[in-house]
């Protein structure tokens, strides 16, 4: 690859629905390195595990530029693209995320409709779609194609009536695919029903979190997933496995 444009190029093309692409999840150069030697086409940076490397904490405990560093550490570090997820943008315009994404060697990032600095409050629709909205224009304008993982929390939060959410969750992400995201991001423990309906009725690919010890790439994959990552999971489980060796002495 010649260019973080040909990077970024190569990333969106292994998002293909039934033939998921799996982007562990990763907090710093050595986990990259990790999932770089076990033959793995890409990764994602989590702001969870990412938060808890530095002592800091999710929902944007850290500032844009102390994430931007730590993903310059790891995209020097590893030759496959990287994906970053940005929370909910730590409040900087478009143009600044979109600059600094690109400074820093990543090739994607995700932005999702939690506000951490407004109490955390959900983003209406149409306003995450104008956010979204906004960042494609800077990411057009950047001449590089990054690849847009627009987020909802809707199953994290477990917001609203169970009954509807499914509908809610595609309304508000069809808007998002409108608005020029490439990837669609319904985070949280979903019902096998959930994800075909989310795979079916969205046009656009559909990123599924995973557990790392026990997801079945195969089954994600008849149910039409096209991206799956592990959120703070894989952190979570290599911290079981490493108390339980401390533990012995």
């Amino acid at each position: 690859m010649t260019s973080l444009a040909d990077k970024a190029a190569l990333f969106k093309n292994l998002h293909r629905p039934g033939d998921p692409v799996i982007l562990p999840t990763v907090w710093d150069a050595w986990s990259a390195d990790l999932v770089r030697q076990a033959g793995f086409a890409g990764l994602t940076i989590g702001s969870h595990p990412l938060a808890a490397s530095v002592g800091s904490t999710d929902r944007e405990g850290m500032a844009l530029g102390q994430v931007l560093a730590r993903v310059r550490e790891i995209t020097a570090a590893v030759d496959i693209p990287v994906s970053v997820d940005l929370e909910s943008g730590y409040g900087a315009d478009a143009a600044k995320i979109v600059d600094g994404v690109l400074e820093a060697g990543a090739v994607g990032f995700n932005i999702e409709d939690t506000v951490h600095a407004e109490a955390g409050r959900l983003r209406e629709p149409q306003e995450h779609a104008d956010f979204i909205a906004g960042l494609r224009s800077a990411i057009d304008a950047s001449g590089v194609p990054l690849v847009l993982n627009a987020r909802t929390d809707l199953f994290l939060r477990q917001d609203g009536e169970a009954a509807d959410r499914v509908d809610r969750a595609v309304a508000r992400l069809r808007l998002a695919a409108a608005a020029g995201a490439d990837v669609l991001y319904p985070i949280g423990r979903l019902e096998e029903a959930a994800v075909r309906r989310l795979t079916t009725e969205l046009p656009l690919p559909v990123n599924i979190v995973s557990m790392p010890e026990n997801g079945d790439r195969a089954r994600l994959a008849e149910l039409g997933v096209a991206r799956v990552s592990f959120g703070p999971f894989l952190q979570n489980h290599l911290a079981t496995t490493a108390l339980g060796v401390l533990r012995r002495w």
